[in-house]
């Protein structure tokens, strides 16, 4: 019982190291999924950054956009006031 359960052994042991091993054509094949991958990844890269500089671009747009749009408000502003007083002025000297 003993010489056939240790014959099992032996046969599974030597049919997993012959099976269980890669072989170089699996390995080749491997190494070119590697390849993809790195070169899919370094596209990634280069994307993300052409994006994050248009990202940057536009950003420096929209502030330049904000910066003018406050100050025609604040130029806005201080033609409504100067109208305002322009107008005080002009029913000062009508009551006058």
């Amino acid at each position: 019982m003993k010489k056939v359960f240790l014959m099992i052994s032996m046969m599974l042991v030597l049919a997993v190291t012959l099976f269980g091993c890669a072989t170089s054509r699996e390995l080749e094949k491997v190494q070119a999924q590697d390849k993809v991958t790195s070169a899919k990844a370094d596209q990634a890269l280069q994307d993300a950054q052409v994006a994050k500089a248009a990202a940057d671009v536009a950003t420096l747009k929209a502030d330049a956009a904000a910066a003018r749009a406050e100050n025609a408000v604040k130029m806005a502003e201080e033609r409504e006031n100067k109208a305002a007083k322009a107008e005080a002025a002009f029913q000062k000297s009508m009551k006058k």
